[in-house]
Formats: structure tokens, sequence, C-alpha cells
């Protein structure tokens, strides 16, 4: 997500995501982010930022369950093919 992000800012998404995977492996900071104003790393606490991961993940699980729950319905409600009677021009 933070690529996407990156790509989306205008910014080197690849040069922003390693920094952002250094600073989190590095320093233990759970708090890191992009901070997409100045294009670089910095600490979502100090910038305001308060989302918490398990919404998110909450979210993507929930729309996986129903788009799966979808395509079983799709699957459960299909028919018999309608028998086809002769137009009565050919015997």
């Amino acid at each position: 997500m933070p690529l996407i992000i990156a790509d989306n800012g205008g910014y080197d998404s690849s040069e922003l995501v390693q920094n952002l995977i250094f600073e989190i492996e590095n320093n233990n900071k759970e708090t890191m982010g992009l901070d997409m104003y100045n294009g670089e790393v910095g600490c979502m606490d100090k910038l305001g930022i308060r989302e918490c991961l398990r919404v998110k993940e909450q979210a993507l699980i929930s729309a996986c369950e129903a788009s799966e729950m979808i395509l079983r319905c799709d699957n459960m409600i299909t028919c018999a093919p309608r028998r086809r009677n002769k137009m009565g021009l050919h015997n």
C-alpha cells in the first residue's frame, strides 16, 4: 500500500518504501509511515495520523469474504438448460 501511495503522490516509491522498511526494522517503530507533504518517512504520531492497522486488515478480510460469498451464490444459482423444441419447419 505505501508503494501505491508514493506512486500516486509523484515520489520515488521504491526509495521511500525501502526507507520505510529500514526505519521499521531497525528502530522498531510501528508508528513510522510516509509523510506525503515532504516526501519522506515520518512518525505518524507526530503527524497526527492515528488509524489502526487492525481496522484496515478487517476491512480487507470483510471484502474478501463478501466477494467469495457472491461467487458462491453465482455457482449455486445455475439452472438446468432449457429444453428446446423444434420450430415446426424441420421435422
